[in-house]
């Protein structure tokens, strides 16, 4: 028994050391200018939202979207939808401009629509996400809005190829 202090004390010497890089300092991503480093994602929209300021930090700043895009995300489906299936969804990379969902569901990007358990819907750009059948999507956050959705919500969504 009285070897385990002795064994213990390396260990938090190591965690304490500055030599490990990581460990005791603040996380310094911003999710706003690694967007913006990154090259925009592959859409349908001809004229896309632009990026969020990089000093984004409120949802408000974070959206980009125009009246016209919120209205188009509204608008009735002219019909030919094909249920894809139904998906868990969370809050996507705020600093992802546009209407969007990442689902397992598409491989290519494609127009889709999304509608909610109590039957809320909007039209949406469909991206695929890479991931397996089953393992889950990730929404917009003016998506999330226009869905009247919380933002820290894991939400049920019908998905539908238009």
């Amino acid at each position: 028994m009285r070897h385990i202090p002795l064994i213990a004390l390396p260990l938090l010497a190591a965690c304490a050391s500055p030599s490990l890089p990581g460990f005791g300092e603040p996380a310094t991503v911003d999710a706003a200018a690694a967007a913006a480093a990154a090259p925009p994602p592959e859409t349908l929209d001809p004229t896309p939202p632009p990026p969020p300021p990089a000093n984004a930090t409120t949802a408000a700043e974070f959206d980009t979207t125009t009246e016209e895009d919120r209205a188009e995300a509204q608008a009735e489906a002219e019909g030919g939808e094909t249920r894809l299936g139904t998906t868990l969804a969370t809050l996507g990379n705020p600093a992802e401009p546009g209407i969007w969902i990442e689902t397992p569901y598409v491989d290519t990007v494609t127009a889709g629509r999304v509608e909610t358990a109590a039957g809320e819907g909007i039209n949406v750009e469909l991206r695929p996400s890479g991931g397996a059948a089953g393992s889950g999507s990730e929404i917009s956050l003016p998506a999330m809005q226009l869905l009247g959705l919380s933002l820290t919500a894991i939400e049920e969504l019908t998905v539908y190829s238009l």
